[in-house]
């Protein structure tokens, strides 16, 4: 949802698209509480899932536009990998804990409610000019094209790590869960700094890929690598989006596209290095990883980004 969500937000406004994101975030979010029959749940939660894609691109658009957004952008990724943190180890403890299985569903449907009133009082960006995006889609599609690459790569990483070390490490559910806790506050520490140091772009990419395949290969002997990974990742996100920052005018479109692109990463990488682990071993998967992660310090510099053809 979060491509068509980008679109939709250049053309009638940002903040009308995360209020519906929010909203829908909300509903589902009370039915979950209620809904028991697997059919029903996994439609609402896909329905959750296209409200969060709203809600995503939207408000990261909205942060992207405003004149100290690479400040906002640190705080804006601070706080959602602060809720993932928050949400997984929270909610996991109430449905241990409770005799309500549904007690985390009940309580962060209820705590959904507040940024949902609250977005009623966020006013749009003045700058905005509703517009048909579909052009600027394909010429960021295209221009950008290794912009889009990095996300997907070094993004997808993230997902690489959380999903190879539960079967590879041998640790306990427990454990690994502390890891990759870790690795979320790690980013959280890594958005808040870069954000504040106005490193350039495409340089930061291509160092911040370096700092990559280092920590995925530590990761392979140590857990000490997802904080490297954590790291990493925060620098690149901030770097990314302060290098999309240029499209000023299509800010919807350019944030839809930058989290397709990251989802993506983190979907198709884990499947990618899962079969390679399966077929040749942990350590080539580790390995592939890593090389893919060099790949962006060659490309990212081919990135053409020829804003006046928008």
């Amino acid at each position: 949802a979060t491509l068509p969500a980008g679109v939709l937000s250049d053309r009638y406004g940002r903040v009308p698209i995360l209020r519906i994101g929010l909203v829908i975030t909300v509903i589902s979010g009370l039915l979950l509480t209620v809904l028991a029959a697997p059919f029903p749940v996994i439609t609402i939660r896909l329905l959750e899932g296209a409200g969060a894609g709203f809600f995503a691109a939207a408000s990261m658009a909205y942060v992207n536009s405003l004149p100290d957004h690479e400040k906002k952008s640190g705080y804006f990724m601070a706080s959602l990998n602060a809720g993932l943190v928050i949400g997984l180890v929270f909610a996991g403890w109430l449905a241990a804990h409770m005799p309500d299985p549904a007690t985390g569903i009940i309580v962060f449907a209820g705590l959904s409610i507040i940024p949902a009133a609250a977005s009623f009082f966020v006013q749009e960006t003045p700058a905005l000019t509703p517009k048909g995006d579909y052009r600027a889609l394909v010429f960021l599609l295209k221009d950008y094209r290794w912009l889009w690459y990095s996300a997907v790569i070094l993004i997808g990483i993230t997902g690489v790590v959380t999903s190879l070390y539960p079967k590879f490490s041998g640790y306990s559910p427990d454990s690994v869960g502390i890891w990759i806790s870790l690795m979320s506050i790690a980013t959280i520490a890594s958005v808040l700094v870069a954000s504040r140091l106005s490193l350039p772009p495409v340089l930061t990419i291509r160092w911040s890929a370096v700092l990559m395949v280092i920590a995925v290969m530590v990761s392979y002997f140590s857990p000490l690598g997802f904080v490297m990974i954590g790291i990493g990742a925060g620098i690149v996100m901030i770097a990314q989006m302060s290098f999309l920052a240029q499209a000023k005018g299509h800010q919807g479109v350019a944030m839809g596209l930058f989290s397709t692109a990251t989802y993506l990463g983190m979907t198709l990488l884990p499947v990618m290095t899962g079969v390679l682990a399966d077929s040749a071993g942990f350590f080539f998967a580790f390995c592939v990883t890593a090389l893919f992660a060099g790949t962006v310090f060659f490309t990212i510099e081919r990135c053409e980004c020829r804003l006046h053809r928008i």
